[in-house]
């Protein structure tokens, strides 16, 4: 084989395919050919200057373990985040076990949802009984909680979110922000809104941000149904 010859191409076939692929079939080219590797010169990908093979290579490793240590101090925030909210999570099941009238159970969950979570605009919307006598036993109006008529259409606006069974963020019409957060609703940037029941609804459990970012669709729901099963399992039980 000649020199103007690589694997039975004349040097008028040889492209940058060509080359490529035989390096790859001989990865000990350079071996063979040392000389070459010295004499290679590459341009730096940020300031334009020009660098050696090795020194590129460099580069390429470096850049990749810069990526990895990135990816790797993703991950470790994210673990951290997780673990912060579980012991949340937790200290808000010990609340709930340790009420025993419903009425505390209420507390509870407020308080918990203001101390634990920094959920500072919440609101729990239950249905009415239906004998129309008013509040169930141990129940009594407040800003977090209130009752409503189950035909009410601020209520029934919510039934698509009854039907999947499973939280919602981001934002909702404005309408809904007024029946949810009264005069409160115009500084209210972004929503989790939290069905609560198991078979059939027993209310509605809306958290509400100045932030818009804070509950946007893409955010796992994961911990805000955990929630759901909590208060659900306290209200049925007290």
């Amino acid at each position: 084989m000649t020199s103007n010859q690589v694997h039975g191409l004349s040097e008028e076939a040889v492209d940058e395919g060509a080359v490529a692929h035989y390096l790859q079939q001989n990865s000990d080219f350079f071996e063979r050919h040392p000389q070459l590797l010295a004499r290679l010169r590459l341009q730096h990908p940020r300031n334009g200057a020009t660098i050696s093979l090795i020194e590129r290579q460099v580069e390429v490793l470096r850049e990749k373990y810069q990526a990895l240590e990135q990816k790797l101090a993703e991950f470790v925030r994210v673990a951290r985040a997780n673990n912060l909210l579980a012991e949340k999570i937790h200290r808000f099941t010990r609340r709930l076990l340790r009420a025993a009238q419903r009425a505390q159970v209420l507390a509870e969950v407020e308080s918990g949802l203001r101390e634990d979570f920094d959920a500072f605009h919440a609101v729990l919307v239950l249905p009415r009984p239906q004998s129309g006598e008013g509040e169930a036993a141990g129940e009594a109006a407040s800003g977090f909680m209130r009752r409503v008529a189950p035909e009410d259409p601020a209520y029934r606006s919510f039934d698509g979110l009854f039907s999947l069974s499973k939280p919602r963020c981001g934002q909702i019409r404005d309408s809904q922000l007024a029946f949810l957060f009264g005069n409160e609703a115009p500084n209210i940037g972004s929503v989790a809104l939290i069905p609560v029941g198991s078979e059939a609804p027993m209310g509605l459990l809306a958290l509400g941000s100045v932030d818009r970012d804070r509950f946007h669709p893409g955010m796992s729901t994961e911990f805000l149904s955990r929630m759901s099963e909590l208060i659900t399992d306290a209200l049925a039980r007290a």
